[in-house]
């Protein structure tokens, strides 16, 4: 946020039934594990920026949006990569 490290990202949350991001888990500075919606992050070469903290939602939030998505490391995807909008892509195969 403006320049201050507050998290890194841990794991790429998608829609259970569609392929679109929904947010970020992100593990803080403090320890604690938040939730970032994907529709506030500004997603940059060298980081994921935020407007405010107040962005982050805490772990009750964040419990509440694990079990109505899956983790882009458990998708069978070679090479992901998520587009501005959030849709998630399949690397084209250069073979």
């Amino acid at each position: 946020m403006h320049g201050i490290h507050l998290a890194r990202p841990i794991e790429a949350l998608v829609d259970a039934r569609a392929d679109r991001v929904v947010g970020l888990e992100i593990h803080c500075g403090d320890s604690a594990r938040r939730f970032l919606p994907f529709a506030v992050a500004d997603l940059r070469d060298d980081e994921i920026a935020i407007e405010s903290a107040l962005t982050l939602l805490d772990e009750r939030d964040l419990d509440f949006y694990r079990p109505r998505t899956r983790r882009i490391g458990d998708l069978p995807l070679d090479d992901p990569w998520v587009e501005a909008d959030g849709s998630l892509h399949e690397a084209a195969s250069a073979a």
